[in-house]
């Protein structure tokens, strides 16, 4: 069997006849067919059952897989009925098909992939914010290591906002600082936008009042994922930050008041953006849960919320809802608030942590942010990157 490959992370790319690299595991002891596929045993007592299809869908080979991307060339549109011919030799399974083809499976690869075992992962689970939450602060020059960056990344992902520190006064460090995670998601807006107080304002964000919270961009239909902010400026009187957790939120309102989650869960309602090139509108629920009844996402903007076009009877109970849901998140429960230096970058999860700010005094001092936004897939992408080396 030396001319089957086994299977291994797509990643890598062995060459024909050679043991793909992969990570120890329990040695097969036992190899059985049955009606249902081939039951193995491990060393340690651990079994599995695999349909034959199954199997052969996952033959690493060079001819089922590309040597070089390891992308899958094999099309599992048959049925495979007949039970091939089974050896284990040095722990590892060995296959040979009806048709003469031959594959090799890792004894560690299978045993990290049987249907019984948990699937391994880098990236963290969404955890709601607890009392008193402190966002991590992560200094600008720790954030260029690859330890600083993966501490960033868990953080983000894992609570929704984090903070870097102590960089440097420069015009577009808010570009350099996301490019290194990928590429700037581009809104209306461009792909990275200036806030600061400005004449003939299309947005409320380039004025001086206060903004209550919110995420951006509820309009579209894929809110932006990651918002950044880098402030180069801030003198003026006011303007503090705040935030709070649609997490938190989401569980306070379940047990303060199921019938408003149900409401907002599950009444769609129309957002829209215009200005004098843009008119972005999208129908939607405030809150989007999964099956389990966890956040998905949060549409919460009031200033982009259009007419409500709901039947009569239905509106007095989604504003009450609506109130209630409000309340709690500018409640000092669940509100935190501070006021990001200049130097600082404040990141934070758009569809699930709302942002705000206090009104400022332009007249009082310069204030002016970068931003830029990035998708939630890169942050992944590139954790799951950096823990390849840890």
């Amino acid at each position: 069997m030396n001319s089957a490959v086994f299977a291994e992370e797509q990643y890598q790319a062995p060459q024909m006849g050679e043991l793909a690299p992969y990570q120890d595991g329990p040695s097969l002891t036992e190899a059985v067919p049955t009606d249902e596929g081939i039951r193995l045993t491990w060393q340690d007592g651990q079994h599995t059952m695999l349909p034959l299809l199954w199997l052969r869908d996952h033959c690493a080979c060079p001819a089922c897989r590309h040597p070089q991307t390891r992308e899958r060339l094999y099309l599992p549109l048959e049925d495979i009925s007949e039970t091939p011919a089974i050896e284990l030799a040095g722990g590892h399974l060995y296959l040979t098909w009806q048709d003469g083809h031959e594959s090799a499976f890792h004894s560690g690869w299978l045993y990290q992939r049987r249907p019984e075992a948990e699937i391994p992962t880098a990236v963290p689970s969404l955890t709601p914010w607890r009392d008193q939450f402190t966002p991590e602060r992560i200094p600008h020059a720790d954030f260029l290591t690859p330890d600083g960056e993966k501490a960033w990344l868990t953080a983000m992902l894992r609570d929704g906002l984090a903070l870097i520190t102590e960089g440097p006064l420069v015009e577009e460090e808010v570009s350099r600082l996301a490019e290194r995670i990928g590429p700037q998601r581009a809104t209306n807006f461009g792909s990275r936008f200036d806030v600061r107080s400005k004449p003939n304002p299309n947005n409320a964000a380039y004025t001086a009042v206060g903004l209550p919270l919110h995420i951006d961009l509820p309009n579209w239909r894929q809110p932006p994922d990651i918002q950044l902010l880098y402030c180069l400026q801030n003198e003026a009187s006011g303007g503090q930050s705040l935030f709070a957790d649609g997490a938190r939120v989401v569980n306070a309102l379940r047990q303060q008041d199921p019938e408003a989650l149900k409401i907002l869960s599950e009444t769609a309602i129309d957002f829209r953006f215009q200005d004098d090139t843009h008119d972005i509108s999208v129908r939607e629920p405030v809150i989007k849960l999964d099956a389990d009844g966890n956040l998905i996402e949060m549409r919460l903007n009031n200033w982009i919320r259009d007419t409500l076009h709901l039947p009569a009877p239905k509106m007095a109970a989604w504003y009450r809802a609506y109130r209630v849901l409000w309340q709690l998140f500018h409640s000092e429960a669940h509100q935190i608030e501070f006021t990001l230096l200049p130097g600082q970058m404040v990141a934070f999860d758009n569809r699930r942590v709302l942002h705000g700010r206090r009104e400022f005094d332009p007249n009082s001092g310069a204030r002016h942010l970068q931003g830029t936004y990035l998708d939630r897939d890169m942050l992944a992408s590139k954790l799951r990157v950096l823990a390849r080396t840890a």
